[in-house]
């Protein structure tokens, strides 16, 4: 492992390796990525790895349509494959909130992302295996699909090495050393690395990092369930992703037989000590509202579960920033289930602000460290919180 860099960056999901490769693209590329388990091995490995853009603030519209350009043409853009896979995304939402999903559509296609409120009648020729009742509204992006966590992350690394940086794997950050106000070094279980910019980038464990140095941070682990079911597929062949607010949980294909549903109350955790596995009795909950929006899903039988951790933050959004009163550290932390779907917008915009001062691609100032302090929190038109 290097002795000096330019840049360390602490964590090997997604979105570290996505900040890697852009720090590169810019010309950065005396660069240390660190990991203390293997690349992808944290929140992103159980992602659902869903690819949409229904948002209720444009910052992560935005973002999210912006990376799906990238993901659907990643061999150009990155290099490397994907997985990108093309399906729709259908948001359910009850008469309740229909103010919130109109609002979403209108300000989405402002922004220029292919969407659309639908009623049933368009839902018969979209998507006539999904059942929806007379107090349901929905939503369409024909564009949406998901994309695939080892393909993604490893191929963002794979390009940043190409280009110069070091990726030090099993080589977990023990300790980050500040002198007069500015980064001096990363430390590891492998060595010390002087740097003048670390970026923790550590998923669920990054309250834990900045705690080392000081800062206190509002992170708050919560568990999420999901579960991979075969599906009949004589009977249904193909089905969309489709965000279920009105019974709150979400599902999507996962092949040409499996569906992947996640589920689950959310409730806050123990970053070391959560049940990685599935409740069974919440998942048959979910199982049974499935079915309840896919009737032929009523065959549908359970194959494995698994459990992974949002980190989530007051207002469900993630902090991209500087951190103030230290200079040379920042972060990119948060993501509240939001990550891998922004991720290579994050790493695009995260470049931009280490290297030349301010994200230009995308305005990421609401997503500010202070926010939470100044009062200016992001609002969701949802209760699924989420779905942000």
């Amino acid at each position: 492992m290097k002795a000096t860099a330019d840049v360390v960056v602490i964590g090997g999901g997604v979105i570290g390796t996505s900040l890697l490769f852009n720090l590169g693209r810019l010309g950065v590329t005396d660069t240390l990525l660190v990991e203390k388990d293997v690349l992808g091995s944290g929140s992103t490995g159980r992602s659902q790895t869903i690819c949409r853009m229904h948002y209720s603030n444009p910052v992560t519209a935005t973002m999210a349509w912006e990376s799906l350009g990238i993901f659907t043409h990643f061999g150009e853009v990155v290099g490397g494959e994907s997985g990108f896979v093309e399906t729709g995304y259908l948001v359910v939402v009850k008469e309740e909130d229909r103010g919130g999903l109109e609002r979403n559509v209108a300000m989405q296609y402002q922004l220029g992302i292919d969407t659309m409120q639908v009623t049933a009648d368009d839902l018969r020729d979209i998507a006539p295996m999904v059942s929806v009742s007379d107090d349901e509204v929905m939503a369409w992006e024909p564009q949406s699909g998901y994309a695939d966590a080892h393909m993604v992350t490893t191929s963002y690394g794979i390009r940043a090495r190409e280009m110069g940086a070091e990726v030090s794997l099993r080589n977990a950050a023990s300790a980050i050393e500040v002198e007069g106000g500015r980064i001096r070094a990363v430390v590891t279980e492998q060595g010390r690395v002087e740097t003048p910019v670390a970026v923790v980038a550590s998923g669920p464990w990054s309250k834990g990092v900045l705690a080392q140095v000081g800062v206190d941070v509002p992170l708050v682990p919560v568990r999420h369930q999901v579960a991979s079911l075969s599906r009949p597929v004589d009977k249904l062949p193909l089905h969309p992703m489709v965000g279920d607010i009105a019974q709150s949980f979400s599902f999507r294909p996962d092949g040409r037989e499996q569906t992947m549903m996640g589920f689950g109350p959310d409730d806050d955790d123990d970053l070391e000590t959560y049940n990685q596995g599935v409740d069974m009795d919440v998942m048959a909950e979910a199982l049974s509202c499935l079915a309840h929006r896919i009737p032929a899903m009523a065959e549908a039988e359970f194959r494995r579960g698994w459990s992974g951790l949002f980190t989530t933050t007051p207002d469900w959004h993630p902090i991209l920033d500087a951190v103030p009163g230290i200079e040379g550290l920042y972060c990119a932390i948060g993501f509240s289930g939001h990550g891998f779907k922004l991720s290579p917008m994050i790493g695009v915009t995260m470049a931009e602000l280490i290297v030349e001062g301010k994200a230009s691609s995308v305005d990421i100032s609401p997503l500010r460290f202070n926010r939470f302090q100044e009062g200016d929190l992001l609002e969701s038109s949802y209760r699924y919180r989420v779905l942000a």
